[in-house]
Parts: structure tokens; sequence; C-alpha cells
């Protein structure tokens, strides 16, 4: 596995070894001591998520304001842009995002730690993305931010406004979000 730090100390890139031939691939999705081996993080995971979403659904920025989560993100199936923001206000990186394609095709992986949002747009006619959570979904503490706050400035790759759900039509700005310290 090959890990690659962003431009967001913490958020990673993570690829892993394809084993390809004339009848398909292999490669190993999760392995608990490859990973901390690589990444120099010991997560345990409690849960797995799976998003399918149609082209320019976009789904975020989310989190999580009591017992943050920390998420292992790749896509099976089509693309998408997938986004980290650092929502941790003592953090010299507070408020800025860095994104990054993930595909079927490049089998890359993001790992976005407790404390970021979390947001992604579907690039091809329909995505499958799947990712492990290092705490439970406890919708009482589940919290959005304006995927489109001028104070953020995403470069979402699409043309037009995206399909947002109404939780995400309604989120606020950064700037009045409940956040991390």
């Amino acid at each position: 596995m090959k890990v690659t730090a962003t431009a967001l100390p913490g958020v990673l890139l993570l690829e892993p070894a394809v084993f390809s031939d004339a009848r398909g691939f292999l490669l190993e999705s999760w392995n608990e001591q490859t990973f901390a081996q690589a990444s120099g993080l010991n997560e345990r995971f409690v849960q797995d998520n799976h998003s399918h979403s149609l082209h320019k659904v976009l789904r975020g920025i989310h989190y999580q304001v009591v017992r943050p989560q920390g998420k292992l993100v790749r896509v099976v199936q089509g693309a998408v842009w997938d986004v980290a923001v650092d929502l941790r206000r003592s953090s010299p990186h507070f408020g800025r995002w860095v994104g990054t394609e993930l595909s079927a095709a490049n089998h890359r992986q993001l790992w976005i730690p407790p404390g970021f949002g979390h947001a992604f747009v579907a690039l091809s006619p329909s995505a499958d993305l799947l990712y492990k959570m290092t705490e439970p979904w406890i919708p009482a503490h589940d919290r959005a931010i304006a995927w489109n706050d001028p104070q953020l400035g995403i470069a979402w790759p699409i043309e037009g406004e995206p399909l947002v759900s109404e939780k995400d039509r309604r989120a606020p700005p950064l700037s009045q979000a409940e956040l991390f310290d």
C-alpha cells in the first residue's frame, strides 16, 4: 500500500497494491496491520456504509460533533470528487479543504480523520462509495455545512447545480456551524 500525505495534515491518500491479469484484478481493500504500518495509525472501525449516487448528486459537507468519525473512503463503481474539510477551530488549517478523484478504476482510498467534514459529488452516471467509520452514526450529533459556502470556496468539478438533499440545502455556512475546538 502506498500512502501519500495531502495538503491537509492527517488526510491521507491510500493506493492499495492491485494484482491484475486478463481475468480481472484482486486488491486488499482493508488490512489492519498494513494500514497501521503504512500510515502510522491504529484505527478501529465499527461501521461500514455504502452510498449509491446518481450523476451530480452531492452529499455533504457532513460530520458528527459528538464522537467524531474517522472515515476510510473508496469507490467500487463509477467516480466521485471526494472532499475533506478541516473543522477544528484550533487547527492552523481550519476551514481549508482538499479534494481528489476516487474511482473504481484508480482504486484510491481517502483517509479522513475525526474533526474533518466529508463531502463528495458523483462524476459518473452513477457511483457506489464504501466507507469504514471509526464511530457509529448518531443522528442527534449529525451536522452539515453548506457545500457551496464561499468562505470554503470548494472547487466542485461539475457544471451547473448539483442535486442535493433538503438537509444539505438548509445547511448553515461554516461561520454559523457547530464545530470542533
